[in-house]
């Protein structure tokens, strides 16, 4: 039987049972270290993509994916509602990784810099204060750009 969005339905309506459906991890496969002090989880926010004309991008991605506008801030920037992530278009001078990046709200800026480099991460753009917050953009180890930002 298909559903609405397609995607065929389960063939039984059997609840999972909890131990399924949830596994407990077990002590040697976590990655918390007790003694080291608990940090806020980061949150993806918005994916970055650098364009050459906002209004331009805007009227695109509005048309192609409906989603609707949150802000334009002139030929700067423009944030789009994609649901509980913004679709961020960002002319040259917003554009601070140089390709599409996921961008995550962070509590502290220092501390995701020094958890990043202990990781095995780069630093590509030092921290620095945009207009709306302080934000570094940096890379996996395999590359891949990360930005992170905290408010002003």
């Amino acid at each position: 039987m298909r559903t609405e969005d397609g995607f065929n339905a389960a063939m039984t309506t059997q609840p999972v049972p909890e131990s399924i459906a949830s596994p407990p991890i077990p002590d040697q496969v976590s990655h918390t270290n007790q003694s080291e002090a608990q940090v806020s989880p980061a949150r993806l926010r918005q994916v970055v993509h650098p364009v050459d004309d906002v209004p331009a991008a805007v009227s695109f991605y509005t048309a192609v994916l409906g989603v609707p506008t949150r802000f334009v801030d002139g030929n700067r920037y423009a944030a789009l509602d994609a649901g509980p992530v913004t679709l961020a278009l960002a002319a040259d001078t917003e554009d601070i990784a140089g390709i599409a990046a996921a961008a995550f709200k962070v509590d502290d800026i220092d501390s995701f810099v020094d958890r990043l480099i202990a990781a095995g991460g780069h630093v590509i753009q030092l921290p620095t204060d945009g207009p709306h917050e302080r934000r570094v953009v940096g890379s996996d180890p395999w590359g891949n750009r990360v930005i992170a930002y905290a408010a002003l």
